[in-house]
Parts: structure tokens; C-alpha cells; sequence
């Protein structure tokens, strides 16, 4: 299916963001070099007449074009790209690594990225809004980020807000200003998308509003209008961050948008002026910011830089993928790095999926693992209480229950994974046993896929593998050896459940308890290049 896919000329990929998305396949990476021309080679296509391969018609259509820019004076004494070769000199050594969250949000994402962001030059995100929210641990402080990369932290990445993402401005510039009372400067380092949709109030108050008619039947969304922002963006009636540049351009879009959604709900007010008013104080400051940043990561990107994606919300809150319709607005999954950042499949490098290792879930839905968060004596308050379970957004108390392997190993295939990030293993500590949600049953019989209808999977049976538990307190733990017996016989087991290397074992709260067993875990550390 991909083998069409397989050509890029030098900056001109073919996109395939929405081939991705929407069939749900893990990213594709391509080789460089030797590699790349048998693929260019099996790719050619006779022709009866004039040149005799494809490659050679594009390579004469160049060659015309050379001539009438020249002819015009396009070219003013330089020569314009080869569109028809490879580039040859892009090895596959760097590219576009991600992280992504693997079951249903809330896995401790933010702190991998604080960490790997240290050796990144551009660190991005590319979905979502201000429903996502990292805290990161330094030096005893908590840091708190909703529309912010946690790279921020790193005073000489650049970070970017990608097309993909909605964008409440009031909570952003919230979020810029905290950052520079803590001392932390971002000027020159925070990056808009123009083409990024804006989040308005009243999409917040709509947010409300469609929650309260559901009543019972509510999805449990976090009410900071991210579903209504992009329901205003797929209606093409929304306003995105470059309108603020045509200020005339803006405020006819923003009347247009108000008075539809006026219209729309009933007994809704927007005050429209005092709305203008505002966001005419802000536009200066925020035009400052806003760039094409499709330009700026490619040519980041060829440039030899390291780029990071910082994932929000998760694979199962996905709205194509996720347990819908109790899934956020967007696709927090591989297929939004190409579409929310606009990058080709074959940049990116490692998939880095990050589970707890338990799981937890915020909002209604089914949850075939959940314990009892309430009773002292059960194992899920122990889940929530010993390890903080509070939504960063919302400060919701969140549902915890036993690790979850067919969901995991659902994420597994979309994402394709070439690491898993482990969290909160220390949160295990002191349990007489550990339990694993090893597979599904539905009437009897196992299931070998997840299943779509919610009502099968809230009435699935969870078959557990029962593991001994571990007292040893393992936050001071360095290397995967000085894990307990039994802690380090879980991990294998859960590695060996899933397929996937598990790199990175989160040990303790702050942001270096964490074990890294080295690039040897890494399956894109170990592609052939």
C-alpha cells in the first residue's frame, strides 16, 4: 500500500499524514542512501516515447524550469533545488522522535520529555490544547504545563505550537507569564503556528452547555472548549492564529463565529466588543510569535536538528482510535505528528509510548481493570493515593486499576512503538501481589482485537496473571539491576506481554528518578540507516 509512498525528492515528500490517521498503522520509516535507490529503482515506469523512466521525465521538466525562471529572472545567478534526486546526505542518524501517551492520558509523559528535551534543539506540540497538562518536578518546584512543550525548561530548545493544536490565548499567555515569574525566559524560544485554530470563551461556555444536556449520559470533558474549537475548524467557519496579522481579516471572522454560535445556542451572550477589545491589546504580542512553523521544521529538520514531539491526552482518548464516544477532540496517536506539524513519515525516528505501570483514566468510559478508589483497604486508593492520581487540568480524582495489556498492545500496533516509557513503578511498591490484565473475554470466549462497541467492552471479563509484589523502597534505584527480584521480574513480563523494549523505568516523583537502560532498548536506535 506504502510502496507509492516510497519517493522523496530532496524537501518534496508525498503527504501521507491522513493515510495514517485514518487506517491507523504505526509511522513508516524509510532508508537513506543504498536503500533508497533500489526503492527509486523498483519505483521507475517505462514510457513508450521521449524519456524512458519517470525519474527522467521529472528530470527534463527541471530542466525547463531552470530555463524559464532564468528567462525571467528568477533565479538571479543561483540554480533552483533538483526536485528529482534524493538527498543523498539525509541519513537516517537523526529525525523526529516522539512521545506519545499509550492508554488513556495522565502517564507521566512530561517528565520523559523534561528529560530527553535537555539534547533536543526544537520540541513541539502538535494536538490538543489546554486539556493536556504535564507537571514537572525540578529542584522541589512543580511546573505546570497545559499549551507549553515541557522542553520549555531547556533554555536552548525552541519550542513550537503546532498547526494541530487549538489554542485558548487568555491560558496561554497565563501560562508565558507564570513561566517568566519563575524566572524561566522563553523570549525568542515560543513559536505559534499561523494556521493553528483559536479557542475562544464561548467555546468554553458551549463546552459547558453541551455537557449539561447530556446530564447522565456526560462525556466528562475537561470544559476548556478544545471539542466546540475544533468543531468550528471542521465546520471551516474557525479563526486561526495568522488572522491576528489582518487585523480587518480577524475581526469579520470573529463577528461571523460569534453570531453562528449565537444562533446556535440558544441564550448563549458573547460580548463582541469587549471580545475585540481584548484581542486587539494581545495581537502585537502574539503576532510576534506566530511564524509558518510547517517551513520552520522541515528546515529545522534538514538542517541536522533534533526534534522532539511532546504528545498529549493518549491513544485511547483518541477520536478515531479511543474508547469514543468518551475521546477527546483530536488524534493524540502517530497520525497527528504529520498532520499537526506537517512533516513526512519518513522523518520520524523513534515512537516512544509511555504507559503507568498500572493504568488510570480520567472522565466516563469504560475501564475493564478499575478498582475501587475509595475503600482504604482496596488496592485502588493505595493506586490513588500513593501515587497522586489528580488531573493536572482539572484536579480531578482519576480511576485507577491493574495494568492493562490488550489495551496496550492496541496501542502497540497503532503507534508502532520503538520504546516504552514505564512510569510510576515505585507507585507498586508495597503490594503483597501485582496483578496484569492479561486478556479479554467477552461470553466465554477471548478476544483478539479491542472491541469497538462499548457496551462489549464494559461487559468484557479481565483474565489476570498474578505476580508477587516487592517492599524494597526503589526510588534511589540507578540501573535496571538494582530493581528488587520481583520488580524487575514485572517489568520483563510486561516487556515480554507487549513486544516492545521497555527503556525507561520511572522510579520516584522527581525528575530524575528514572532508570535508562541505554539505547540498546531503543528499536530505533538499532534500524539499519
Amino acid at each position: 500500500m506504502f510502496r507509492g509512498l516510497g519517493l522523496a525528492y530532496k524537501h518534496h515528500v508525498i503527504a501521507a499524514g491522513s493515510v495514517l490517521a485514518g487506517y491507523g498503522m504505526g509511522s513508516l520509516t524509510l532508508s537513506s542512501g543504498e536503500d533508497k535507490k533500489s526503492v527509486m529503482s523498483s519505483t521507475t515506469t517505462k514510457c513508450d516515447k521521449g524519456p524512458s523512466t519517470v525519474l527522467e521525465h521529472l528530470e527534463e521538466m527541471n530542466a525547463k524550469l531552470k530555463n524559464l525562471e532564468k528567462s525571467i529572472g528568477v533565479l538571479k545567478g543561483g540554480s533552483s533545488p533538483d526536485i528529482y534526486k534524493p538527498n543523498e546526505n539525509n541519513n537516517r542518524k537523526h529525525g523526529i522522535d516522539v512521545v506519545l501517551g499509550g492508554q488513556w492520558g495522565d502517564e507521566g509523559k512530561g517528565k520523559l520529555v523534561d528529560i530527553l528535551s535537555q539534547k533536543y534543539d526544537v520540541c513541539a506540540r502538535v494536538a490538543g490544547g489546554s486539556n493536556a497538562g504535564h507537571t514537572i518536578v525540578v529542584d522541589g518546584k512543580k511546573y505546570k504545563f497545559h499549551l507549553l512543550p515541557s522542553g520549555i525548561l531547556n533554555k536552548d530548545a525552541t519550542c513550537i505550537i503546532g498547526n494541530g493544536v487549538v489554542i485558548h490565548l487568555p491560558s496561554f499567555l497565563n501560562e508565558l507569564d507564570t513561566l517568566k515569574s519563575n524566572g524561566i525566559d522563553y523570549e525568542g524560544r515560543v513559536l505559534i503556528s499561523d494556521r493553528a485554530h483559536l479557542v475562544f470563551d464561548f467555546h468554553q461556555e458551549v463546552d459547558g452547555m453541551n455537557e449539561l444536556k447530556l446530564g447522565r449520559n456526560k462525556i466528562g470533558t475537561t470544559k476548556k472548549g478544545i471539542g466546540p474549537a475544533y468543531a468550528s475548524k471542521i465546520s471551516r467557519n474557525g479563526v486561526r492564529i495568522g488572522d491576528l496579522q489582518n487585523f480587518e481579516s480577524f475581526e469579520k471572522r470573529f463577528r461571523n463565529l460569534a453570531q453562528q454560535t449565537m444562533s446556535a445556542f440558544p441564550g448563549l451572550e458573547i460580548d463582541i466588543e469587549t471580545q475585540l477589545e481584548y484581542y486587539k491589546t494581545i495581537s502585537e504580542r502574539v503576532n510576534k510569535m506566530t511564524i509558518d512553523t510547517i517551513s520552520y521544521t522541515n528546515d529545522s529538520y534538514y538542517a541536522g536538528k533534533r526534534i522532539l514531539v511532546e504528545g498529549a491526552n493518549a491513544t485511547m482518548l483518541d477520536i478515531d482510535f479511543g474508547t469514543y464516544p468518551y475521546v477527546t477532540s483530536s488524534n493524540p496517536s502517530i497520525g497527528s505528528v504529520l498532520t499537526g506539524l506537517g512533516v513526512s513519515p519518513n522523518k520520524v525516528k523513534g515512537v516512544y509510548g509511555t504507559v503507568k505501570a498500572y493504568c488510570t483514566r480520567v472522565g466516563e468510559g469504560p475501564f475493564p481493570t478499575e478498582l475501587d478508589v475509595e475503600n482504604p483497604k482496596c488496592v485502588g486508593y493505595h493506586l490513588g493515593t500513593v501515587g497522586a492520581e489528580y488531573g493536572t487540568t482539572t484536579g480531578r480524582k482519576r480511576r485507577c486499576g491493574w495494568l492493562d495489556i490488550p489495551q496496550m498492545q492496541y496501542s502497540v500496533m497503532i503507534n508502532g512503538f520503538s520504546a516504552i516509557n514505564l512510569t510510576k513503578l515505585d507507585v507498586l511498591t508495597g503490594l503483597d501481589e501485582v496483578k496484569i490484565g492479561k486478556a479479554y473475554k467477552h461470553n466465554g470466549k477471548y478476544l483478539d482485537s479491542m472491541p469497538a462497541c462499548l457496551k462489549i467492552l464494559s461487559e468484557c471479563e479481565v483474565e489476570y496473571e498474578t505476580m508477587p509484589g516487592w517492599t524494597e523502597d526503589i526510588s534511589k534505584c540507578e540501573k535496571f539491576e538494582d530493581l528488587p527480584m520481583n520488580a524487575q521480574r514485572y517489568v520483563l513480563r510486561v516487556q515480554e506481554l507487549l513486544g516492545v523494549p521497555i527503556r525507561w523505568i520511572g522510579v520516584g516523583p522527581n525528575r530524575l528518578d528514572q532508570i535508562d537502560r541505554g539505547d540498546g532498548w531503543d528499536l530505533s536506535s538499532n534500524a539499519s540507516s
